[in-house]
């Protein structure tokens, strides 16, 4: 079927010729005239066309008036300027083939509001809705500006694995991937003879090509067992993951605050019709975050200072703050939103509450790593500078329970030409949700994985 997205209709400035478009009909309303005026969405944009089915048309008592929300049906017609408000531009039908009925007693999405808890019930028809179809479409351009944003950095997008032998984070919370029954043969007699999981990142593949490339970027699915159920946790989400060669801890910095900025600028750019849904239907203050951030500057300060700074707040935190202790949701927040009154990046974090791969400080306290923290959200980005020197790492490893043989490659990457390098992650749901103003995280991915739900 040969038609034109509604959104390239809608956009037209050539009115007066035939077109043909197809979607979903979102409302129909009967006048007393002897014809119905069609609201038809096809997803290619928020707004919907107006469609003029005339009494005339040889269907129009037999399906046209048939036609409610959820059916689907192909519109051949004329364009004409809209002699009605609300909208620039209308289809005049001179044709409508219905492509699927709907059964309103059925269909589950209905003109009165249903509730996001609802709907994640649903979760094959809430892209039909027009908050799900807005959050689609900023995640659509969010992810094109990703791609280019490296791209156009020099970096190159490689694929790292999903089954993986090696826990990055070092927490344990891995998917185990097996074809063992339960209290069979051990590792060795599995599929891969050894025990493997389901990645947690993808940042220890990077490397390997970061230090032949220079620049790299990954954006993949990655996995977490974590038992958390709350609007902030997945157990299956994506992340974007950049590193670059011959870099330090202060280049990381810069990397991850222009990145996000460039984001800003895209989604405003790009999606002005469902940012001003958002802004009027979910978060009233959304816009006016967004256009601040766009081109803000990023205050930078030390975790020492940090912590100094919110021991001297006087403020009436849930969890106590102390030098040692990672930082909270409520903590970050507290320095974004009263301390700063914008985004702040803390570097030099306790190399106690930090991951194996962070290059140790010349302290021998702290590690060379960095949050990006956010109004609202607090961490949106969490990156370092990676251990480059062999015996540094190697001793982080055994204080972590890790056994660097198993890691032998990893450590090859310093045995052969070691250089500096850093990188960051940036939890992609997590940006989405801070784009739209979206509360909870399972209403920005298309199929949500927490613990006990792995429906659709």
């Amino acid at each position: 079927m040969k038609r034109e997205p509604i959104r390239a209709v809608l956009e037209s400035a050539e009115l007066e010729r035939d077109v043909t478009v197809a979607g979903w009909v979102r409302t129909r309303r009967d006048s007393k005239g002897g014809f119905s005026f069609l609201a038809l969405n096809d997803g290619s944009c928020f707004d919907s066309l107006q469609v003029i089915a005339d009494g005339a048309l040889e269907n129009y008592e037999s399906e046209v008036k048939r036609l409610f929300p959820g059916s689907s049906v192909a519109v051949t017609g004329r364009l004409v300027a809209s002699q009605g408000a609300g909208q620039a531009v209308e289809v005049k039908a001179a044709d409508i083939r219905v492509l699927g009925f709907c059964e309103p007693e059925e269909y589950p999405l209905q003109k009165q509001r249903v509730s996001f808890e609802r709907l994640r019930e649903i979760a094959h028809l809430r892209p039909r809705t027009n908050t799900f179809g807005a959050v689609t479409r900023v995640r659509h351009r969010l992810a094109l500006a990703t791609h280019r944003f490296f791209d156009e950095r020099g970096f190159y997008y490689i694929h790292t694995p999903i089954i993986t032998a090696s826990d990055c984070e070092g927490a344990g919370e891995m998917f185990r991937v097996t074809t063992l029954a339960p209290g069979s043969a051990a590792a060795d007699a599995d599929f891969f003879g050894r025990r493997t999981g389901l990645t947690v990142s993808g940042q220890l593949e990077a490397e390997a090509y970061a230090c032949a490339l220079g620049g790299v970027y990954t954006f993949g699915p990655t996995f977490r067992a974590e038992n958390s159920n709350t609007r902030r946790h997945l157990a299956e989400f994506w992340m974007v993951e950049p590193e670059m060669a011959f870099a330090d801890l202060s280049d990381d910095a810069d990397l991850a605050e222009e990145y996000l900025r460039f984001l800003f600028r895209t989604v405003l750019a790009e999606c002005p019709a469902d940012l001003a849904f958002f802004n009027k239907r979910i978060d009233p203050a959304l816009l006016e975050s967004l256009e601040r951030l766009a081109d803000s500057r990023f205050e930078r300060m030390t975790y020492t200072d940090a912590v100094r700074l919110l021991e001297q707040a006087g403020a009436d935190f849930e969890y106590p703050i102390a030098w040692g202790r990672d930082l909270q949701s409520e903590h970050e927040r507290y320095l974004t939103e009263q301390v700063v009154k914008g985004p702040v990046t803390v570097t030099d974090y306790p190399r106690d509450i930090k991951p194996f791969y962070m290059r140790l400080n010349d302290d021998e306290r702290t590690v060379a790593a960095l949050d990006v923290l956010l109004p609202r959200v607090g961490e949106i980005i969490g990156g370092s500078q990676r251990e480059d020197r062999l015996p540094q790492l190697e001793a982080r490893m055994r204080s972590a329970g890790l056994d660097p043989a198993n890691y032998w490659w990893y450590g090859d990457l310093r045995r052969f030409g070691s250089a500096p390098h850093a990188g960051f992650g940036l939890g992609f749901e997590r940006m989405v949700q801070f784009c739209t103003g979206m509360e909870n995280i399972r209403d920005v991915i298309p199929f949500p994985r927490t613990p006990h739900n792995a429906e659709f």
